[in-house]
C-alpha cells in the first residue's frame, strides 16, 4: 500500500499526544435528540481557543419554526468556560438538521470552513432545488475551503483536515491531536456505517474512506456525528476508539471486504426512508447555514424540489 502523507501526519499527531509533547484537545459533546445529531467544542486547554463542529440550530418542520435553544447551550459554555472560537466547521452539508454556524459565528467569532467538494453539492441541489443564478456555486457562503491534508490550529494544537467521501462528496474529518471527528463515515461500533444513497454518495468510497480512518493509532479518540442507539443499548453514545471501530463495527471491521461491504450497504440504503428534514437542510446547509433569499414578496421560504432526486 501506498503511504499515505496525510493519514502519516495524522499518526504523528496522536503520537505526540500519547507521549505527552502535545496538549491533549479538551472536547465538550452536545447531543440533539431530535436529530440524533453530536455537536461538538474542542479546545486547547493552554490557550483556550476553539473550534466547533456540526452545529445544530432547532427546526420545526410542522410549523416551520425556528430556534437557538441548541446553539444557546453552546455559547453559554463557551462564555462560561472563557474560550475563544476560533473555527466554525463542518463535516459536510448535513441533510438531517440545520447548521447553526451563522448565528454561532454572529455570537462568538470565527471562520466558517468545510469540504471544498461543497462546490460539488451545490451545483447538484441547485439543480435538484431549481435554484436561480442568484444562488452561488462556487462554496464563496464559507470562509475557508479545506482540501485533504490542510493543517488549521485550535490554539497550540494542529488541527487536521481529511477527505472522507463516501456519504456524501464533501464530507470531511477532523483531526485535533488525538481527536477524530469523522463525520457520517461511522457510527458506534454496534450500529455501523452511514448510509451511501444520496446523490454523489459512493459505498465504495466510503470502505477506503473508512479503511483510511482505520489507520490512525488504535488510541485516537474518535468523535461521531450521530447515535441513533443500537438494538439492546438503552443509553446514547458518541465516542468511541479507532481500536473499537477496527475491532468490533458491525458492517465494516477488520476483515470485512470491500465487495461484502458494497454489497450490504447497497441492500441496506434501499431500505431506508428518506430523512424527515432533508429538503429544508440541503437548502440551507449548502448556503452556509443561511435561510434561502426572500422572494419577489419578501418572504424567505424553503423550496420543494419539482424534480425528484
Amino acid at each position: 500500500m501506498a503511504e499515505d502523507n496525510v493519514v502519516a501526519r495524522g499518526r504523528d499527531l496522536v503520537g505526540s499526544v500519547l507521549a505527552g509533547a502535545l496538549a491533549q484537545p479538551v472536547v465538550r459533546g452536545f447531543f440533539d435528540e431530535a436529530t440524533f445529531t453530536a455537536s461538538y467544542v474542542v479546545h486547547d486547554p493552554a490557550t483556550m481557543r476553539a473550534a466547533i463542529i456540526d452545529s445544530v440550530l432547532d427546526f420545526d418542520q410542522a410549523s416551520g419554526r425556528i430556534w437557538t435553544g441548541s446553539a444557546d447551550e453552546m455559547i453559554a459554555y463557551v462564555r462560561d468556560s472563557g474560550i475563544t472560537v476560533d473555527w466554525i466547521l463542518e463535516t459536510h452539508a448535513h441533510a438531517d438538521h440545520l447548521s447553526a454556524a451563522p448565528y454561532l459565528q454572529k455570537q462568538l467569532g470565527g471562520r466558517l470552513a468545510i469540504g471544498a467538494e461543497i462546490v460539488t453539492v451545490q451545483k447538484v441541489f441547485g439543480k435538484v432545488f431549481n435554484e436561480g443564478t442568484a444562488f452561488a456555486r462556487d462554496g464563496s457562503q464559507f470562509d475557508r475551503l479545506l482540501v485533504d491534508g490542510d493543517e488549521l490550529a485550535v490554539g497550540g494544537i494542529p488541527l487536521l483536515a481529511l477527505h472522507v467521501p463516501g456519504h456524501t462528496p464533501a464530507d470531511m474529518a477532523y483531526l485535533v491531536g488525538d481527536a477524530a471527528f469523522i463525520g457520517d463515515t461511522m457510527f458506534m461500533p454496534d450500529y455501523g456505517s452511514a448510509r451511501c444513497d444520496f446523490p454523489g454518495g459512493d459505498a465504495h468510497q466510503l470502505y477506503r474512506s473508512v479503511r483510511r480512518l482505520m489507520r490512525l493509532p488504535d488510541e485516537t479518540r474518535v468523535f461521531l456525528c450521530h447515535d441513533y442507539k443500537a438494538p439492546n443499548r438503552t443509553e446514547f453514545a458518541w465516542e468511541t476508539t479507532m481500536l473499537a471501530e477496527r475491532n468490533a463495527n458491525v458492517h465494516i471491521h477488520e476483515g470485512v471486504d470491500e465487495d461484502s461491504f458494497v454489497s450490504m450497504r447497497t441492500q441496506r440504503d434501499a431500505t431506508l426512508a428518506m430523512p424527515k428534514l432533508i429538503l429544508p437542510s440541503i437548502q440551507v446547509n449548502m448556503r452556509g447555514g443561511r435561510l434561502p433569499e426572500p422572494e419577489d414578496n419578501g418572504v424567505s421560504y424553503l423550496k420543494l424540489p419539482l424534480s425528484r432526486m
